[in-house]
């Protein structure tokens, strides 16, 4: 077990840092001794669990759905509109999110999966879901619609980069959806959608460091005072996501390995 959870977390550092580095440079400059050096790891453990570089960069697109959960109680279109403002929230405050788009931008694998294909379906479950629950018209085609939504976004996120650095997104996106949502959905569900979302997300950041920041300097003054929480409870240092706990597997991941020795990262997300 202890194998398996250093092989999570050397994935989710070589993701997280590789996200950065793709985040700066794009996929062409991006170089495999940055990723290194800011994952703080070896290339031989980089390899047990990616084949290449463009294996890495899969992994990326794969991961920035995570950002976002719609909500499947309540108004359909109330949650996508808030996935939306979660998303462009994410751009600016996210390495993953930003990397993700770029790399989908960029057209890194165009004989691969499609770069928006995830959020496209997604997209389109939501609106066949508003359209069971009377939201949306029903003539309304949601594979087609989601695909304007999703290119809509993508452009109003490029020219909010261009003109604020996406300091407007937010405000751009909520326009967004006042100028669709009146072709996709009834008038007396429009009056009840909040274009700008209903949750305040720099509010909710700011309570989750606060919080995260509290929790830590309790274990800091648990640790000083001999009490490590984490051996009381049994659990380990470490972590990552599901995605990280199929590519971990067992083994001597620092060991320096051929590329496409060891296991393959990535997954549809």
């Amino acid at each position: 077990m202890a194998k398996q959870a250093r092989a999570v977390q050397t994935w989710r550092s070589i993701v997280d840092a590789a996200a950065s580095v793709f985040d700066d440079y794009g996929y062409e400059r991006a170089a495999i001794s940055e990723i290194l050096r800011r994952a703080k790891v070896t290339k031989g453990a980089l390899y047990f669990h990616f084949a290449s570089k463009e294996a890495i960069a899969q992994a990326i697109m794969d991961e920035q759905t995570s950002t976002v959960e719609f909500e499947q109680e309540g108004s359909p279109l109330q949650s996508l509109v808030d996935g939306g403002q979660q998303f462009a929230f994410a751009l600016r405050h996210n390495a993953m999110a930003r990397a993700g788009t770029r790399l989908s931008i960029e057209g890194v694998f165009l004989g691969g999966p499609h770069p928006w294909g995830d959020w496209i379906d997604a997209t389109a479950r939501m609106l066949e879901l508003g359209q069971e629950r009377g939201e949306v018209f029903p003539q309304i085609d949601p594979m087609v619609s989601a695909k304007i939504i999703v290119a809509s976004f993508t452009g109003i996120q490029l020219v909010s980069e261009a003109d604020s650095g996406r300091a407007d997104l937010r405000e751009q996106v909520a326009e967004m959806w006042r100028h669709i949502l009146p072709s996709i959905a009834h008038p007396g569900v429009i009056a009840h959608i909040k274009p700008e979302g209903r949750v305040d997300l720099a509010a909710q950041a700011r309570e989750k460091a606060e919080r995260e920041e509290q929790e830590a300097r309790i274990a800091a003054e648990a640790k000083e005072a001999g009490s490590d929480p984490a051996a009381d409870t049994g659990s380990r240092p470490g972590g990552g996501s599901a995605r990280g706990t199929r590519d971990g597997q067992a083994g001597d991941e620092g060991d320096e390995e051929p590329a496409g020795a060891g296991v393959a990262a990535g997954g549809a997300a």
